[in-house]
């Protein structure tokens, strides 16, 4: 309930599985969270939209089936079946939708930290409302020149929530992709490489995070309402 009696609808995610893992396996990841959290977010979970290309890391801890949302060339230094994600995710988006934002893991985190600046150079994601939340875990800047000249060509100015591992080894790439960002919320936890838990203070900073978006979303729903009246 907002301030005054309104009711405030849950803001909505898409949530972007790490690489070779599954939209299943991040709910299972996701649950680490306290339910109080979980109960004020709506949850759309995706399989990315290509079967496992090798080991995942995560064999013998999470069940198969693997995906990938995209494969990375280092000789080359680009992306294979980026294009493809990006129709695919439009495409989902449509059918699931509409979102108010996206939840990232790993190589999801990546994708979720670079698709409202492709959406803004009318890149991607032209078809669905504009991304106005993010959260991102264990995330980075995409490696592909082409792609990030694009996607981090301006900051960004949309609520962001990064979760940054003391131990992971993408925190120093977690760390610059802060910088694209206006206004960043960030927690700090001492893990590595995987979504983490809530201790008192993260919980305090995710809550009031979820305050702000929830705020937002009821000022636009007045918004709309005195829109349709006048």
């Amino acid at each position: 309930m907002g301030s005054e009696g309104t009711i405030v609808r849950k803001p909505r995610f898409l949530c972007l599985h790490g690489f070779r893992t599954s939209g299943e396996i991040m709910k299972i990841q996701l649950h680490k969270w306290p339910q109080s959290v979980l109960d004020r977010l709506d949850l759309v979970f995706l399989d990315a939209p290509f079967p496992c290309q090798g080991k995942s890391d995560v064999e013998g801890i999470f069940d198969p089936p693997y995906y990938e949302w995209f494969q990375f060339n280092k000789e080359f230094n680009e992306y294979t079946n980026f294009e493809k994600c990006l129709e695919y995710l439009e495409d989902r988006m449509i059918e699931l939708g509409p979102f108010d934002g996206l939840i990232g893991f790993s190589q999801g985190a990546i994708l979720s930290g670079g698709l409202p600046g492709l959406q803004a150079k009318g890149i991607a994601l032209q078809k669905v409302p504009k991304i106005k939340f993010i959260i991102i875990i264990g995330g980075a800047m995409f490696k592909s020149t082409k792609v990030a000249k694009d996607a981090y060509s301006s900051t960004m100015d949309i609520p962001s929530l990064h979760f940054l591992g003391e131990t992971d080894f993408l925190k120093p790439y977690g760390t610059e992709l802060i910088d694209s960002f206006e206004n960043p919320v960030v927690v700090h936890h001492p893990k590595g490489h995987t979504v983490p838990r809530l201790d008192e203070k993260s919980l305090e900073k995710v809550t009031a995070f979820i305050d702000t978006l929830e705020h937002l979303l009821m000022e636009e729903e007045v918004k709309i309402g005195e829109d349709l009246i006048m």
